[in-house]
């Protein structure tokens, strides 16, 4: 991502990507015992960079 698009992009922000396309993506293990927490949504560019990365290796 950062030499194509020149973007880092968390694996945080892949996950909801594939979970949007429908491509199944294992648990995580650290997960927070906060009742109310914050999760990050990924911003509309980097989702446009994930996306074309997932085509581009025929996941989608």
């Amino acid at each position: 991502m950062l030499k194509e698009f020149g973007l880092k992009v968390s694996t945080l922000y892949i996950s909801q990507v594939k979970r949007k396309y429908g491509i199944k993506v294992g648990e995580h293990y650290n997960i927070s015992q906060k009742e109310n927490q914050k999760v990050p949504q990924c911003p509309k560019e980097k989702e446009d960079a994930i996306r074309a990365a997932l085509e581009h290796f025929a996941m989608i």
